[in-house]
């Protein structure tokens, strides 16, 4: 009787352990889903100028629209919702829903650059790489995002966006690197770097082909660095040295980096 009460015991643990994993993944895996539809209507402007004359606040609409006129303030917004979206919304998932502690989805300071060599080693790799394709008329278009005008200095405004660009590099490490990898492991193993490499890569549709390519690559290869060292953080900086190198080139191919 004894022996087939602990049975007992020991199976219902296991049932709710299980059942806990994947109640866990259906939450991360539909809020990601949420979360990235959210961000890519609100982050449109048209979008948000209905939306907001939909729900009556005709005089924030028209604020709006004023607003975006101003290149960094547009920006501003995009990473706002970022942040929003990728950043506070899972954050609070992770505290009140899992009850669980930040550090168990990619905040780990243990350990976090221990893979450093290979992380030199990809921005040795894509440097390069950057450089060669700056060459090309789309990358010249498309970096950077906050265009400097002719005269302009890197300070205040466009060293105010490489700090927000910096934030925003900081949200989708964390959420897909962090929030979906980490919140999917105990579920899908390895093949949580799968679950989440997909709508990294579909976010950069609208980018240059070689850069949403390269995301299938950078997705996977950043997943399984993370799962490793259970870290973003060096994600955050190989992400951010990439991304501040393609600005800085497509400036010297515009002719205004030594201007």
């Amino acid at each position: 009787m004894i022996k087939t009460l602990v049975y007992k015991v020991y199976n219902d643990t296991e049932t709710n352990k299980v059942e806990t994993i994947k109640f866990q993944s259906f939450i991360v895996c539909i809020s990601a889903a949420i979360c990235i539809t959210l961000d890519e209507y609100f982050g449109k402007r048209e979008f948000m100028f209905d939306f907001l004359h939909h729900v009556g606040l005709h005089h924030l609409a028209d604020s709006y629209a004023d607003i975006i006129k101003d290149r960094l303030f547009d920006l501003s917004i995009w990473v706002g919702n970022i942040v929003v979206f990728y950043g506070i919304i899972p954050l609070l998932i992770i505290k009140f829903v899992f009850k669980d502690k930040f550090s168990n989805y990619g905040f780990g300071i243990k350990g976090a650059i221990k893979d450093y060599k290979i992380y030199l080693l990809l921005i040795g790799i894509m440097i390069p790489i950057v450089f060669a394709v700056s060459f090309t008329e789309s990358f010249q278009h498309k970096y950077p995002f906050y265009k400097m005008q002719d005269g302009e200095g890197f300070y205040p405004r466009f060293l105010s966006w490489e700090l927000l660009y910096l934030l925003q590099f900081f949200a989708i490490e964390f959420f897909f690197r962090g929030f979906m990898l980490h919140g999917n492991k105990k579920r899908f193993g390895f093949y949580s770097i799968l679950v989440m490499t997909i709508p990294y890569c579909m976010i950069h549709f609208g980018k240059p082909l070689p850069e949403t390519l390269a995301a299938i690559i950078a997705g996977v290869v950043l997943g399984v660095l993370s799962l490793k060292s259970n870290s973003i953080w060096l994600g955050v900086a190989i992400h951010f040295s990439v991304a501040i190198t393609m600005d800085f080139c497509s400036l010297w191919q515009n002719g205004l980096l030594f201007k």
